[in-house]
């Protein structure tokens, strides 16, 4: 019987800034905007001192478990830097470059991880969802956010950042369907780092991307070099006006790779060795963009000992606001579960007292 394609797809990658800093043209205009690369630049300096500091916190018993997105800073920092104010963010647990870029503090960041849940009620973005620690779960919220967008004919999108370990989860194919089929407004951008805990990539899924399974639900994917954070930047934005002004979703993969533990409660070496890990070094996005702005004549000596002199500030100043924060009793913890509490969480909410 002769047959003939009835279909055909390309999932495409885009990289402006090589491993070594050097450009790849044609570039974005906004790349040679000096005052903006500075503040990409500096904004991820930053994510990567806190995250040193909060695991410092954590090991000294002052923090609870926490997540470094050590060398996965340009995700978060592209995706936020293209996002608008009334935009929308669902961020997982290891998002804290997109939550600061968003105007969400240290100290509240602090707070959350230290099991306050003040820490969830943004100061900035008052309409951003809080951190998602179930795996996946925050996909659907995501599609639904969208769905209030499109009814209300709001020009806004929901952009919601997860791991490639969602990928295999069944709430993201349900939310990836939803998007497709409703068309909505939503970028799906997913933060693969290689390793969900200790499943790598190669075993979590036999697709050659991660970015085709957007192709069964009939919407656009595509893979970003996640260490560039121009690129970072420009795909994820024009995911954004392209969701904004009516063209539906997108799923995009950022290609990076965690270079630490999955949390503070996992040690790596058990299931890597270090030379399987160091040659990512090599590719970390900080080191990068110095380079590419130092080819550039964009950045010097001078400028980066203010931004790690900065950084460093401005962390060891939350710490100690964050130090210095009351604690809250333990009774606090039923108090933003319910509208009014069951009786089985009343009754411990009574025995606690003013504890």
């Amino acid at each position: 019987m002769p047959t003939e394609p009835v279909a055909r797809f390309q999932i495409e990658l885009t990289r402006f800034v090589a491993a070594d800093g050097a450009a790849l043209p044609p570039l974005p205009d906004f790349a040679t905007d000096e005052k903006l690369l500075a503040t990409l630049y500096r904004a991820m300096v930053f994510v990567r001192a806190f995250d040193a500091k909060a695991v410092a916190l954590q090991r000294t018993g002052r923090l609870g478990t926490y997540a470094s997105s050590l060398g996965q800073e340009a995700v978060g920092t592209g995706a936020a830097s293209a996002m608008r104010p009334e935009d929308v963010l669902l961020p997982s647990f290891r998002d804290q470059a997109a939550m600061l870029g968003r105007g969400v503090t240290p100290l509240e960041m602090l707070l959350y991880w230290g099991g306050d849940e003040r820490g969830s009620d943004f100061a900035g973005p008052r309409q951003d969802f809080p951190i998602s620690v179930p795996v996946a779960s925050h996909i659907p919220h995501a599609a639904g956010v969208a769905l209030a967008f499109k009814l209300r004919h709001e020009k806004r999108v929901a952009l919601c950042i997860f791991g490639d370990g969602a990928t295999s989860k069944g709430d993201f194919y349900e939310a990836l369907n939803m998007a497709g089929v409703w068309q909505l407004p939503l970028v799906m951008l997913i933060n693969n780092n290689q390793w969900a805990i200790s499943v790598p990539r190669s075993t979590q899924s036999a697709a050659q991307t991660l970015a085709q399974k957007a192709i069964a639900a009939g919407i656009p994917g595509e893979q970003v070099d996640g260490n560039d954070v121009i690129a970072v930047r420009d795909r994820v934005g024009k995911a954004l006006d392209k969701a904004r002004t009516g063209g539906g979703p997108t799923l995009i993969e950022a290609l990076t790779y965690r270079l630490g533990d999955h949390t503070t409660s996992d040690d790596a070496r058990r299931y890597r060795d270090d030379a399987t890990v160091s040659p990512h070094w090599h590719e970390e996005p900080i080191a990068r963009l110095r380079q590419f702005m130092l080819a550039q004549g964009a950045w010097s000596r001078e400028r980066e000992e203010a931004a790690l002199a900065d950084a460093a500030t401005a962390v060891d100043s939350a710490m100690e606001e964050y130090l210095a924060t009351p604690k809250r009793p333990a009774a606090s913890m039923f108090d933003h579960l319910f509208a009014t509490l069951p009786p089985g969480q009343a009754s411990q909410r009574t025995e606690l007292g003013d504890a």
